[in-house]
């Protein structure tokens, strides 16, 4: 073999491996493609927009505007008892309460919502085996006007106690129930809005709440002890803690198969209890060192062996009673000679 084929031969496999190994580099360095599946987008809705609830709407839920919204329906299934946006004013609907049970995206229709006015409109209100009960209280006393039907209040009652001595009777305010559901103010059941949408704040003198049978003999009771009666708002973020309080105590026995509509199941049903007993009070001297701690004790009142008053003595004047054991002796002080 000569030298020219040899030299054609060693380019000929020198321009081999060069482009055996740019074809490698094209190989690794490029990604691996990825099949990116396609997301079809959902076909439009050939229909009216109804009206349906945002959330599970239990029997006698006061609703509000964040409870309902319009969705698109299918034309062939849309009744005639459904509300049509076109035909629907939200705001009329604001205050109205759920006498079916209404699940989330269900259409709500004209038959599962009693308007304030009707009949058997606070019956609806009402959950099972609860009772509606008015107290009344003042302008000072209700949050200013800031609570409306559907929110959850406290009943603190404020006091004097008098006692059998001389002084001034013992202040005490005390949290006699708890978690009561505000159905109506001033016989109103909805929240009334400005031109503008936003709710107008309006003083009132009495408050619906929802309560047990017990708890409905409780606040007649309180009514009758004197002083007054205020309200206290609660935070939404209340139920959360109590529920944590609650299965700590051991009050409530939590599923142990961890089923997630269970849990919701307990959640609601300690939230929307009302609840009595365990109060809370503070005295007087606990925000004012002028006054009194405890009830004022009766005049003669004192431990053995320490002078009391006891009266008067045969000379008309007081009489101070000493006990020594079991030996009393009586001294008369400042009688008239």
């Amino acid at each position: 073999m000569d030298s020219r084929k040899i030299a054609l031969l060693v380019g000929a496999l020198f321009v081999a491996a060069v482009s055996a190994f740019m074809a490698r580099s094209l190989v690794t360095g490029s990604a691996a493609p990825t099949a990116g599946a396609a997301v079809a987008a959902p076909a439009p809705v050939d229909g009216p927009e109804v009206l349906v609830a945002t959330r599970a709407l239990p029997v006698g839920t006061i609703l509000d505007a964040t409870a309902l919204k319009f969705q698109p329906w299918p034309k062939e299934l849309v009744g005639n008892a459904y509300f049509l946006k076109k035909e629907t004013d939200l705001k009329s609907l604001q205050g109205t309460v759920v006498r079916f049970a209404i699940t989330a995206g269900q259409p709500v229709t004209q038959g599962a919502l009693v308007h304030p006015g009707d009949r058997g409109f606070l019956a609806a209100a009402l959950g099972p085996g609860m009772r509606a009960v008015t107290v009344p209280v003042s302008a000072n006393t209700a949050v200013a006007g800031f609570v409306f039907p559907g929110d959850r209040v406290d009943l603190v009652l404020a006091q004097s106690v008098p006692g059998g001595g001389d002084g001034p009777p013992l202040k005490v305010s005390e949290t006699v129930l708890r978690n009561l559901r505000v159905l109506a103010t001033d016989q109103r059941t909805d929240n009334t809005t400005d031109e503008s949408g936003k709710t107008v704040v309006k003083t009132f003198s009495s408050v619906t709440v929802e309560a047990t049978p017990k708890l409905a003999e409780e606040i007649a009771l309180v009514q009758t002890l004197g002083g007054s009666l205020s309200l206290s708002l609660r935070s939404l973020a209340d139920s959360a803690t109590e529920l944590d309080q609650a299965i700590a105590s051991g009050q409530i026995d939590v599923p142990s198969n961890g089923d997630r509509k269970s849990e919701k199941a307990l959640a609601a049903r300690v939230a929307s209890t009302p609840t009595a007993g365990k109060t809370t009070f503070i005295t007087g001297a606990e925000v004012s060192r002028f006054q009194r701690s405890t009830i004022p004790g009766k005049a003669n009142d004192g431990p053995p062996g320490v002078g009391s008053l006891s009266g008067s003595g045969g000379n008309g004047g007081p009489v101070v009673r000493i006990a020594r054991g079991n030996n009393v002796t009586e001294v008369s002080v400042g009688g008239k000679n």
